[in-house]
């Protein structure tokens, strides 16, 4: 007889419906899967046949049983196909009919004793379920919040394989699931910029960064509050919308968190400067999402740019500019989504105190252009505010505290709600060549500045694009509908800093 249960498979961080074709037929024992599965899907087998002997279900071995994996192209890993495999064998052995498995998506690995054990990547899973229409999902009991964060699904938590054929048959109802514990519902506490003392220009450069969703780079000796700066971000932007959390989330469930609630707030990635290339953008032989991927919607963070590996960083280029990553294979090609805003930091020289009022910098010239140079000019291109950040006086240390994130995010908020009305979602960072001929007119004044600007500092095209989409963010900042001379002077100032 033949059976089939439905169940899906990641493909890099979405996930593709997969039909478990189960056939038993007379013939020599043996148990074939056939569908690119790997080593732990095939050995699934052990696994299904202690559970059916332990759970008491009288399955019969000794015929040919082939279980088929559709679509046969695409690889299978893990251990999530065992549940609806062993599901798929009972209904062809006639222990449940076939067309209680047409509308159910089933998911889990099966212990020897029956029970179900949880899997990772669940989020995309479910999703695939409603856009196939599907109208119940048989998950893990330990999965069932994740699963419950998708809307339009009976979700269906079981512990153990005798539940689960109740579950699929009608015979369980759905369990309510309890509200998640308390100190899921707020997310982590931001970080408040009035922590920072002092640094009033590397505050307005947070501040445009975040009002237009543009690339940041702060160059200054150690202990300058660089890495401070950075990490309060994410506090100045505002909250993830429903549809980019749950686009967000299912990005970290596919790189393997199990998730308890939907991510709200902006995700904060913070490198080691020792990763590797795939690490940081993603792929590898089974495509998995790098830090780039867990970065979208959020903020990547790289401390110490000059210490990452050359071939990492220009690796980030074509993420910066197109938003995604593009990953090919010999099977196929993969696009994981980087939407993300990068903010890196770094020293002046390799000791640190280039320009430093209080210590003195002992490097050669030849040792600062050596280390200036693991930064490739191509990359630095792409940044749009570099931003010099000196050693804090101690008068500046003693003071009053700065303002508040909360006050700086009403602004932010306002900037973007400013863009959000003239151009539609697209971010003053995104602005193509179209939308900078229509939104970022200048006057005659701020044209002539910007010409000599190009020409005394020999900017390229893409840094002329650069400094218009900055100088219409300090105008929506300022509530300026027109782009003037000052809104220009900031924008120039801010990126031709240091390495600028």
């Amino acid at each position: 007889m033949l059976a089939t249960a439905l169940t899906a498979a990641l493909d890099g961080v979405d996930a593709v419906l997969v039909r478990v074709e189960a056939d038993t037929a007379v013939g020599f024992p043996r148990f074939s899967i056939l569908g690119l599965a790997d080593s732990c899907v095939r050995e699934s087998e052990g696994r299904i046949r202690a559970a059916l002997r332990n759970c008491g279900y009288p399955f019969k071995w000794d015929r040919r049983i082939t279980v088929n994996l559709a679509p046969a192209h695409l690889r299978k890993v893990g251990s999530s196909f065992d549940l609806p495999t062993a599901v798929g064998l009972l209904s062809a052995d006639g222990e449940l009919a076939a067309e209680a498995l047409c509308d159910a998506l089933l998911v889990g690995e099966l212990a020897l004793d029956g029970s179900v054990r949880p899997v990772s990547g669940l989020l995309p899973v479910v999703l695939a379920a409603r856009r196939a229409g599907l109208a119940r999902a048989v998950v893990p009991a330990e999965n069932a919040r994740e699963a419950a964060l998708v809307s339009g699904l009976r979700i269906h938590a079981v512990r153990s394989l005798p539940e689960a054929l109740e579950a699929v048959k009608g015979n369980l109802a759905p369990p309510a699931l309890p509200p998640p514990p308390d100190e899921l519902r707020g997310g982590r506490a931001a970080l408040d910029l009035a922590d920072v003392r002092g640094q009033r220009l590397a505050r307005r450069a947070l501040e445009v960064a975040a009002a237009g969703g543009h690339n940041l780079l702060f160059v200054g000796p150690p202990g300058s509050g660089k890495t401070m700066l950075a990490r309060r971000l994410p506090g100045l932007l505002p909250s993830l919308e429903a549809e980019a959390a749950l686009e967000t989330s299912a990005v970290h469930s596919a790189a393997g968190r199990r998730l308890e609630r939907l991510l709200d707030s902006r995700p904060f990635r913070s490198p080691h400067h020792t990763t590797t290339d795939v690490a940081l953008v993603g792929g590898g032989a089974v495509p998995r999402p790098g830090e780039v991927s867990l970065a979208h919607n959020g903020v990547l963070f790289l401390d110490e740019l000059a210490e990452f590996r050359r071939g990492a960083l220009d690796a980030l280029r074509e993420p910066i500019e197109e938003r995604f990553v593009t990953v090919t294979r010999v099977r196929g090609t993969l696009r994981l989504p980087a939407r993300f805003q990068l903010v890196a930091a770094m020293n002046p020289c390799p000791c640190g105190f280039l320009g430093d009022a209080r210590r003195p910098c002992r490097c050669t010239p030849r040792q600062i252009d050596a280390y200036r140079a693991r930064v490739s000019g191509p990359l630095l291109d792409r940044i749009d505010l570099h931003c010099d950040v000196a050693a804090v006086p101690w008068c500046d240390l003693q003071g009053p505290a700065g303002e508040t994130s909360a006050s700086v995010a009403r602004r932010v908020a306002a900037a973007r709600a400013r863009q959000a009305a003239r151009q539609g979602s697209q971010l003053n960072a995104d602005l193509a060549a179209e939308g900078l001929r229509a939104h970022c007119r200048v006057d005659a004044a701020a044209r002539s500045l910007l010409g000599r600007a190009m020409e005394g500092f020999s900017l390229g095209a893409r840094a002329h694009d650069r400094v218009l989409r900055v100088a219409r963010t300090v105008a929506d900042l300022e509530g300026s509908d027109g782009v003037l001379e000052g809104h220009l002077a900031e924008a120039l100032q801010l990126r031709l800093q240091n390495l600028g």
